[in-house]
């Protein structure tokens, strides 16, 4: 038999278990209500097979979250944000490589991991992913400032990955600069 006070609150506990069902994010945190829409978005994009449109989608989702991206940015803490980490890999993956090596700038300064499932170190995703994207714009005959793609390369020199990304990175930034005329330059990087 149960005393009136337990009644009492199995009634309020039950009550309260049927509003959180009713409304799961009513007393999650904004984080929690944004990361439930990152997983939306992320679902989003994987129902996109074509790279083209996903990176299409990308550009079209970007905008949402750049509010959330600036505001980490400025008022952050370094606390780690898979949100802001996700938001980097997109604008690599739409090209936009100066608004990645601006997260990427607070990323490396307050050690943020990649999330999820990502196994490269975040200065290894970057490294290589910057020079993936210089590629694409090269191959389609699209400028880099190749300040951007040195400014990656000074950001990232301490940090431990394969050889062959840094690399990678060197060569597009040496056929940059080859293009736009600056040969001693590019040899720098080519050698």
């Amino acid at each position: 038999m149960t005393s009136p006070a337990q009644r009492h609150m199995m009634r309020v506990s039950a009550a309260m278990t049927a509003q959180r069902e009713a409304a799961p994010l009513r007393h999650a945190t904004v984080y929690e209500q944004m990361l439930v829409k990152l997983a939306a978005d992320q679902r989003t994009l994987k129902a996109i097979y074509s790279k083209e449109l996903k990176a299409a989608k990308k550009r079209e989702l970007l905008p949402f979250w750049l509010p959330w991206v600036n505001g980490v940015l400025e008022q952050g803490k370094g606390a780690q944000d898979d949100i802001l980490m996700t938001v980097m890999l997109w604008r690599l993956d739409t090209g936009d490589i100066a608004g990645a090596l601006e997260i990427a700038r607070y990323a490396l300064k307050y050690g943020l991991t990649m999330p999820g499932k990502h196994r490269r170190t975040p200065p290894y995703m970057f490294t290589e992913e910057v020079a993936l994207a210089a590629m694409r714009a090269h191959a389609a005959g699209e400028s880099v400032d190749t300040r951007l793609l040195t400014e990656t390369l000074e950001l990232t020199a301490t940090a431990d990955m394969p050889d062959e990304v840094r690399a990678k990175l060197h060569k597009i930034t040496g056929l940059f600069l080859r293009d736009g005329g600056d040969a001693a330059g590019a040899l720098a990087h080519l050698q």
